[in-house]
């Protein structure tokens, strides 16, 4: 994906975001939710014009940030190689910031026979198997990947790291979407067990890679 034809889906989807906040505007309550715990009760709410624009002003934000990454980085030549890639990954995590404000819009209508849980988490899994692919594919970088004084040390421990890491977030994903369909605390944990579990196993797996190569 280009970064052209990114910047148009992202751009696009925002805008979609915030038209559709100012027609439903005088639908909205003047407190809308916007924390829902692990049981799926609602223990936050904003007033509705964070309601309305906070979620694509922040997604605007993050998109603006992805554009200047690649090319602060002093191995931006590197990025370069998966840049493709990196653009499929912001059109992605773009889609499900809004589309987790249109659930928000939803339920601030009154449309409330789902729980927020089990609408999030498919998404959530299709996002982290994109960023196993793109850990498959991501080259030694400042910003994007697993970045561990060992990893970036090294283009061998890079490599090994995020090919392993590729497989374990794919895996996450899956659980991720399975616990969509139970919803509650038995998707919070099926979410954050194999990720925080996989996240900590590959910080140590880098540190004996560069130990290994180093003493050889």
């Amino acid at each position: 994906m280009t970064t052209k034809l990114t910047s148009i889906i992202v751009l696009t989807l925002i805008a979609a975001a915030v038209i559709a906040g100012l027609a439903l505007w005088n639908q909205l309550p003047e407190q809308m939710a916007s924390h829902w715990n692990a049981n799926d009760q609602v223990d936050g709410y904003i007033s509705k014009f964070w309601g309305v624009f906070l979620m694509p002003l922040v997604t605007l934000g993050m998109f603006a940030l992805f554009l200047v990454i690649p090319n602060i980085d002093p191995l931006k030549a590197n990025i370069a190689q998966f840049r493709e890639t990196f653009n499929m990954f912001i059109a992605l995590i773009a889609g499900f910031m809004l589309y987790v404000h249109a659930l928000t819009l939803a339920w601030s209508l009154g449309y409330q026979n789902f729980k927020m849980s089990a609408a999030m988490l498919p998404f959530m899994g299709i996002l982290f198997i994109a960023i196993g692919y793109l850990l498959r594919q991501a080259k030694r970088n400042f910003f994007i990947g697993i970045r561990t004084p060992w990893t970036l040390s090294s283009d061998t421990v890079w490599g090994k790291t995020h090919q392993l890491g590729s497989v374990l977030f794919m895996l996450s994903g899956a659980f991720a979407i399975l616990g969509g369909f139970f919803g509650g605390m038995t998707a919070f944990w099926m979410l954050f067990v194999p990720l925080i579990g996989s996240t900590i196993f590959l910080v140590v797996y880098s540190y004996i890679l560069y130990r290994n190569e180093t003493k050889s």
